[in-house]
Formats: structure tokens, C-alpha cells, sequence
């Protein structure tokens, strides 16, 4: 297989992630491709038409994206480590979709300050991308403590590349301040192999 990725894309880290912990990393070759929503730069458009990363080649040719979609196929590869069966299943899918969701916004205010001419930012619409991931943040240290203190899922792993992106790219506005509990569980998991494996490079 082929992954199309970036050292700093959160969503392609997570692939990155779900490759080692789904014993699949030795079956892929990693492509370095970089561009942005002005630019497509080196992304494989003929693999993903949206100009997006990452995108997988699977071993038939054929070509995968989001990273969500990714991320159930390798499950699906390496016989199902990765998603739990039946109804926790829908917790773990919700977990990943929070999670992705405030990567989503937390890339949206990168955009806006490093593409957006200066006169043209908008703060209002900034804040309200740190809104989104501020009640995400709020709603997992209040409502998934206990599913996070269960067996490590795909959303544990998502949630951990989230929270790193914050880190990375937002560290000013202390995503610790006020959740002490998952702070807590954040310094235990990020020491998992395959998350000190993927750390992007410093900023």
C-alpha cells in the first residue's frame, strides 16, 4: 500500500497511528506531498480529487480517502483491532468523529492566519472554531472518562492526535486549562509507541 501524508497533517498522523497499532506499518510506503487549499502544490489530485491528504493506495489500486475511511479499512486489513463490535461500536465512532471534528476547526484557524491576508481575518469566526473545540474538549472531561479508561479504540487514538494538534499548533490557548482529568489521561496515552513514533516535528 501507498499513503499519501504529511509530517504535520493531524489526520494523516492519525493513519500513521492506526497503521502501528494495526500491525500494518511494514505493508505501506509513505509519500511525502504538502499544498494547501490555495495551492494543491504536490497532492495526489488523481488520487483525491478534493486536494486532500491522506489518501491510501490499497494494494488492488484502488484509492481511499478521508482519514476515517482509512482508518475502518485497515481495521478491516488486519482483522478488527481497531473498532469494537456491536454497541460500542457507536461510542467509539462518536469519539472519532469529535474528535476529528475539533481537528477540522483547529485547522480551519491555521488556514485563516497563515492564508488569509491580514485585513481580511475575521476574529469573530476564529473564536467561534475555538468554541467548537472548547465544548468538545468540555463535553469528553465531563461524559467520556469511563469510555476512555477502557480498552484503547480508534477513538483513543484520534483523540490523542487532536489533542497533540492543539498542542502543536495552538499551546497558547491551554486546552489542560480547567479538565484536569483528561490532561491526566492525555500525559499517559501520548507515550504509547506509536504516538511518540508520529510526532510532528516542532513548529
Amino acid at each position: 500500500m501507498r499513503l499519501f501524508t504529511s509530517p504535520t497533517t493531524p489526520f494523516g498522523r492519525k493513519v500513521q497511528v492506526a497503521l502501528i497499532e494495526s500491525g500494518l506499518a511494514d505493508r505501506v510506503t509513505i509519500d511525502i506531498v504538502g499544498g494547501t487549499p490555495l495551492d494543491p502544490g504536490t497532492m495526489p489530485l488523481d488520487r483525491n480529487p478534493l486536494g486532500k491528504i491522506p489518501a491510501l493506495v490499497r494494494e488492488d489500486g484502488g484509492a481511499l480517502y478521508d482519514s476515517r475511511v482509512i482508518c475502518r479499512y485497515l481495521d478491516q486489513v488486519s482483522g478488527g483491532k481497531l473498532y469494537p463490535t456491536g454497541a460500542a461500536l457507536w461510542d467509539t465512532l462518536v469519539l472519532e468523529a469529535t474528535a476529528d471534528g475539533m481537528l477540522e476547526a483547529a485547522v480551519l484557524m491555521v488556514y485563516e492566519a497563515r492564508l488569509r491576508p491580514e485585513e481580511l481575518r475575521f476574529a469573530p469566526w476564529v473564536d467561534g472554531q475555538w468554541g467548537k473545540v472548547s465544548r468538545a474538549l468540555d463535553a469528553i472531561e465531563a461524559r467520556w472518562t469511563a469510555h476512555l479508561a477502557g480498552p484503547v479504540d480508534m477513538g483513543h487514538l484520534a483523540l490523542a492526535c487532536a489533542l497533540s494538534y492543539l498542542d502543536f499548533r495552538h499551546v497558547a490557548l491551554d486546552w489542560r486549562q480547567g479538565r484536569p482529568t483528561l490532561a491526566a489521561w492525555e500525559a499517559v496515552f501520548a507515550q504509547r509507541p506509536s504516538l511518540i513514533a508520529t510526532k510532528p516535528p516542532a513548529a
